[in-house]
């Protein structure tokens, strides 16, 4: 079995990875290994089917991570030849970022999109749209390679599905205790998810900042009992939605404070060790010339797409120049919005609102007065944006959490880091295959997403000009709460995102959750007479509590497999 070599005592905590430089590290496995690179596509097939199946037919898209992870277990018990290499859990690690990767590439970041022209009756544009949506997907996954581990968005941050999948392969690896807790606690996240009871609600709520989690808890109740209690839909008010442009606007400025270098016009090393050195922060990999760089690329990339599709998508010539500028750079600048928003209440949340800033996005469109066409292309590119990045964030914190005792740390991180992009790549190449070979058979079947069905109508029906105002009026108290809050806590966006979410008790859930992650915390610290020793048990209780998280995520991520049946 490959394992990552280590020296001295066992490792830290999540929170401090391991920063030794005295030996010449382990290489790292290679996604383009025969064996690995052969199951990466097999699997890959399988989640991008299984992804476009249900996001055709019930409009979800679920987490595969944790079946890409137990196949790739299974297949390291087989004692034949080169499969024992699956034993290896950073090759376990490479697999199921794979599969989660053309999972929500082919349901969200390409299905979705090509959808759109598609309901509005517009057949012709849906290659232009595919490719339009190919490049928002790459360029997606690329900018989150290049910021993740940076201030803007920490490894150290929850990003539970990664825990989840994290939890599962080391748990699948070692067995005892901790393969019974993950195990019971994958029961009970199966059973209550069979009952429509939102466990994987409650397991965010053991594994995210507690801070932003009870703003979304309160969003998620908020949104429950309006109808009932106030007689008022909140949802068909645009009143999240409002929110979410203040507390997104809020958010991208503290983005950029982020990528302010505290050196002033100190001239900063390229390497991202140094870079995060000179911050100030060595337990980050990535500093604040590298974050600048990357969000600086999303936005030359995301923009250069933009006139892809404005060229192939007939745009020239069926606009003033003025109006196809304003068009190329309204999109490039959407995208980056959308990916990063997304991203964020995805890192604290589980849980992402793409459909709803794809809507924002929809809305300042037909404010804009933009024609239909342009208009659908323009939602369709932003939609391709956003759910890989917080998916490939979610994998990222599971190698991250997988290599945290390799000796010497840091060149093994950026080394696996790495080798999982490439992994996601080839998945994302196996998921656009499946679609571009799909796509026609489930559309002229009937089988449309139903959020591009919501697009359409919405982009045909028009703007009521109450809905304006209604989002500039609430953009107010979500910039505030955002303001507030601070970067680190996202509290206006994770505010938004429980009002826009709204799945039925998942508020009582989140908020049950925490209240027995403070009482279980509180417990442990019984009889403690020091302040190390109140960290230690600390530490020990925030793993107690990640590993039933990531049991009831892996659970209910079962159940998002088993609808599968349903979808047929």
């Amino acid at each position: 079995m490959h394992r990552t070599p280590a020296a001295g005592p066992p490792g830290p905590s999540p929170a401090a990875p391991r920063t030794d430089t005295a030996s010449a590290p382990a290489r790292h496995p290679r996604a383009l290994e025969p064996v690995t690179a052969i199951l990466i596509v097999l699997l890959s097939v399988l989640g991008a089917l299984i992804g476009i199946v249900l996001i055709t037919s019930l409009g979800v898209s679920p987490n595969t991570a944790v079946i890409g992870a137990l196949v790739a277990m299974l297949v390291g018990r087989i004692p034949v030849g080169a499969l024992v290499k699956m034993r290896s859990l950073h090759r376990q690690n490479l697999v199921q970022s794979a599969i989660s990767g053309s999972t929500f590439a082919a349901a969200n970041s390409l299905m979705t999109p090509i959808a759109v022209p598609f309901a509005l009756g517009r057949t012709d544009l849906v290659w232009p749209m595919l490719g339009g949506a190919t490049i928002g997907l790459a360029v997606d996954s690329w900018v989150l390679y290049r910021v993740f581990d940076s201030k803007l968005l920490p490894a150290t941050n929850a990003w539970p599905a990664g825990i989840a999948a994290a939890e599962t392969i080391k748990a699948g690896d070692s067995g005892g205790k901790k393969a019974v807790v993950l195990g019971a606690s994958a029961v009970v996240g199966l059973l209550g998810a069979l009952m429509k009871i939102p466990t994987s609600a409650a397991g965010v709520a053991f594994l995210g900042n507690v801070w932003a989690l009870l703003m979304f808890g309160i969003g998620l109740l908020v949104a429950q009992y309006a109808p009932t209690v106030l007689d008022v839909n909140l949802s068909a008010e645009y009143v999240p939605h409002g929110l979410m442009i203040g507390a997104g606007l809020v958010a991208l400025a503290q983005a950029g404070m982020l990528m302010r270098n505290r050196g002033g016009n100190k001239q900063q090393p390229e390497d991202a060790a140094a870079d995060a050195a000179d911050d100030g922060t060595p337990e980050l990999t990535v500093g604040s010339t590298r974050l600048r760089r990357g969000l600086l690329e999303g936005v030359v990339l995301f923009t250069a797409g933009a006139v892809v599709v404005a060229i192939t998508g007939g745009l020239i010539g069926g606009m003033s120049v003025p109006g196809l500028i304003g068009w190329v750079l309204l999109a490039g600048a959407a995208a980056l919005v959308h990916q990063l928003i997304v991203g964020l209440a995805a890192m604290h949340s589980g849980w992402f609102p793409a459909f709803a800033v794809t809507l924002i996005v929809l809305i300042v469109g037909l404010f804009l007065s933009i024609p239909t066409v342009p208009l659908a292309l323009l939602v369709g590119y932003t939609a391709s944006t956003g759910p890989a990045f917080a998916d490939l964030g979610y994998d990222f914190k599971a190698g991250w959490l997988l290599r945290r005792d390799a000796v010497p740390w840091q060149p093994y991180e950026i080394a696996g880091r790495r080798e999982q992009y490439i992994a996601q790549v080839l998945g994302f190449a196996v998921a656009l295959g499946v679609v571009a070979l799909a796509w026609h058979a489930f559309f002229t079947d009937g089988k449309v997403p139903p959020v591009s069905k919501v697009y359409v109508t919405t982009i045909t029906s028009g703007l009521d000009p109450h809905t304006m105002t209604t989002l500039l009026l609430w953009a107010i108290p979500g910039a505030l709460i955002q303001l507030i809050g601070g970067s680190s806590r996202q509290l206006g966006v994770l505010l938004a995102t429980g009002l826009l979410v709204a799945t039925a008790n998942a508020g009582w859930m989140v908020l049950g959750a925490l209240a027995v992650r403070y009482g279980y915390t509180r417990w442990r610290r019984r009889g403690v007479r020091t302040a190390e020793e109140r960290i230690r048990r600390d530490e020990q209780s925030d793993t107690d509590m990640s590993l039933v998280g990531a049991g009831l995520i892996a659970g209910s991520s079962l159940n998002d497999i088993s609808k599968l049946t349903k979808a047929f």
